[in-house]
């Protein structure tokens, strides 16, 4: 079978993969970039919310600091993404409405308000009436809401689009198959080999595989990457021009206890994420999670009832143990990984492909980074 080589093989073609992808060609170095469907995965799915804020937990400071770093770089990227291409990356700079339905609710999105306070993120309070005159269309029973202004979101469509594109201009080689292996000699991954029986041969192979890096063959046991898919159902819908538009912001609801986000893009679709449920690598949309983000979507959002319904469509988040992304060296030389980040893929794609092109360039991984390793799992899988 033919064999190729390159300076750098990418596993994996969704947007991590494809943005690596994309830098370190830009930074000359000869890159494969290897999926059988690239864009076409858990990509595709999202809703594309940049929010280290609205969605940050308790004791997460390192994965605050890395998220905080991945929507502060999205600006840049996006201009030098629609630069090369001509085409949108997709991102909506209109910030996040965190609202709560209830007053139980209402008490935990002020508890999480304050901690956000004092580490410093900007949040605003409102009531009510101040959260429904943002968003007039919400719910009478709106309780409360915090205003985060540095929250956004991208359409990870037109970013995978344009991903796509940008790979392309930049004489990236993209090889659609699927990788059998991880080629070794003694400790040191040198290439892939598909699944046709061809190889291609790196210097580095940098593992961007989501909910799949685990099964990720040719690497110790040891060495694998811990994660599991973690199922997320989303719809989107189509707002009438009657009703535009329906939302000015996202909206991060909880509803009786249930959360919910609403996700407007320009052109009048709403974007209604997510479910999470843990069944393997089970993708079909069923029907209680269609009707449970109906049923909060329009407990705070009314006029969810006279919006179409265009698509119902599942994919698979790459959670961790500790729901951190694993990033750099794997303890196999020659072996990178770029993976792991569970809710946060398109947030930190930007962020992701600079801190693996600089390590890939430099040899070390930046400090950002460093937090992230594989091994600090040790040798459990």
């Amino acid at each position: 079978m033919p064999e190729h080589t390159s300076d750098v093989v990418v596993i994996g073609g969704g947007l991590i993969g494809l943005a690596t992808a994309w830098q370190l060609a830009v930074d000359g170095l000869q890159v494969t970039v290897c999926d059988p469907t690239p864009g076409e995965q858990t990509s595709i799915v999202a809703a594309g919310m940049l929010a280290p804020v609205t969605e940050v937990e308790y004791g997460e400071d390192d994965l605050l600091a890395l998220n905080l770093a991945g929507v502060d770089a999205w600006p840049d990227f996006a201009a030098r993404l629609e630069e090369a291409t001509g085409l949108s990356a997709g991102l909506h700079q209109t910030g996040t409405l965190s609202v709560a339905y209830d007053v139980d609710d209402a008490a935990e999105l002020r508890r999480l308000a304050e901690y956000q306070s004092n580490l410093g993120l900007a949040v605003e309070v409102l009531s009510g009436r101040e959260a429904r005159k943002r968003e007039p269309l919400l719910a009478n029973g709106v309780s409360g809401g915090v205003w985060v202004p540095g929250d956004h979101s991208v359409d990870n469509r037109q970013a995978v689009t344009a991903l796509l594109r940008a790979v392309e201009v930049s004489g990236v080689t993209v090889m659609r198959q699927s990788v059998d292996h991880v080629i070794t000699s003694g400790t040191t991954a040198i290439g892939v080999q598909l699944a046709d029986g061809s190889a291609v041969h790196a210097g580095q192979v940098i593992a961007a595989t989501g909910p799949w890096s685990a099964q990720l063959k040719g690497v110790p046991t040891e060495l694998r990457a811990p994660v599991r898919p973690v199922k997320g159902e989303v719809l989107r819908l189509r707002v009438p021009e009657a009703y535009r538009p329906a939302l000015n912001h996202t909206v991060r609801a909880t509803a009786r206890g249930f959360s919910v986000y609403l996700v407007p893009r320009p052109g009048g679709e709403l974007v209604v994420g997510a479910t999470s449920n843990e069944l393997g690598y089970d993708t079909r949309v069923l029907a209680g999670g269609v009707f449970a983000l109906l049923r909060d979507a329009r407990t705070v959002l009314p006029v969810t009832d006279e919006l179409e319904l265009v698509e119902t469509i599942a994919g698979l988040r790459p959670a961790t143990p500790d729901n951190a992304p694993i990033l750099g060296p794997s303890g196999l030389d020659g072996l990178l990984w770029a993976t792991g980040h569970y809710r946060n893929g398109v947030l930190l794609t930007p962020i992701t492909a600079a801190i693996l092109t600089e390590t890939v360039r430099t040899g070390t991984l930046p400090d950002l980074g460093k937090p992230f390793l594989r091994s600090r799992f040790g040798q459990t899988i």
